[in-house]
């Protein structure tokens, strides 16, 4: 059966964020994931995940000044030192949290530099951020997102990401296949999913068009969710949806899905 983590950036957000923990144990996930942990402390969310027997699956790295519009920074010439303060400070939180999995964020297309430029920055941050946590058995993860939520973002396409896989070369390094952004870049889920195989080692889901929860929109998730037990996927699924209403009231998917 797969699994699934409640992602707490986006669900259960008419409470405070450490409240979110408990909310999400009680609604039956077992795992949860969210884009950033660094306004709480690791002794804090540890106690957290421990209290309500949470696995945490995935968090972000740092991403550069999102206030300001920045996407991370894997990708932006000249801030290396910064990438690499920021590759430590996601590891302490791995470590403390035992989370197996740290995504790296690309950051956008920036016109001081080329584009040949910004493809090397990146296949050398990534490699750097791969070697530092390689040792303590935790993965890096690259995610395409699509141009219509996030409009010059480096990495857009899954085609993309297997060609920098290729050229990363890293055994700890994965795609993060969300797969509501794939459905509106490229579609042809299940072929991709194949394609893919081996080369990815999280996937997130979400209704198309609306992001909201995934038994509304285009995409059939339960048979996704059928396929994938099938193909013997052994990894989380990240619920990050904005819930159309109250969070609870829309988890009659997830009472249905692990039946």
């Amino acid at each position: 059966m797969v699994k699934f983590a409640a992602n707490l950036s986006m669900m259960f957000k008419d409470v405070p964020f450490t409240e979110r923990f408990a909310r999400a144990a009680k609604a039956g996930f077992k795992g949860v994931e969210y884009l950033f942990p660094y306004e709480a402390t690791t002794e804090d969310l540890a106690a957290l995940l421990k209290q309500h027997q949470l696995t945490q699956v995935l968090f972000n790295m740092p991403a550069g000044n999102w206030a300001a519009g920045e996407r991370g920074t894997a990708s932006i010439p000249g801030r290396e030192k910064e990438f690499a303060e920021d590759v430590q400070t996601a590891l302490k939180y791995a470590l403390a949290l035992d989370c197996k999995q740290i995504h790296a964020m690309a950051g956008k297309l920036n016109k001081q530099f080329t584009s040949e430029q910004q493809h090397e920055c990146y296949i050398r941050n990534i490699q750097h951020s791969a070697d530092v946590i390689a040792e303590h058995n935790i993965n890096v993860l690259i995610e395409p997102i699509n141009i219509r939520d996030m409009p010059g973002y480096f990495l857009t396409t899954q085609h993309q990401a297997e060609m920098l896989l290729k050229e990363i070369d890293r055994q700890n390094v994965f795609i993060q296949l969300d797969l509501y952004h794939c459905q509106i870049m490229e579609g042809d889920l299940l072929r991709t999913i194949e394609r893919l195989w081996g080369k990815f080692s999280h996937i997130q889901i979400a209704s198309v068009p609306e992001r909201h929860e995934p038994d509304s929109g285009e995409i059939n998730y339960p048979w996704l969710f059928n396929k994938l037990d099938e193909m013997g996927y052994q990894g989380w699924l990240g619920c990050e949806y904005h819930p159309a209403g109250h969070t609870e009231d829309g988890l009659g998917w997830l009472i249905k899905a692990q039946k």
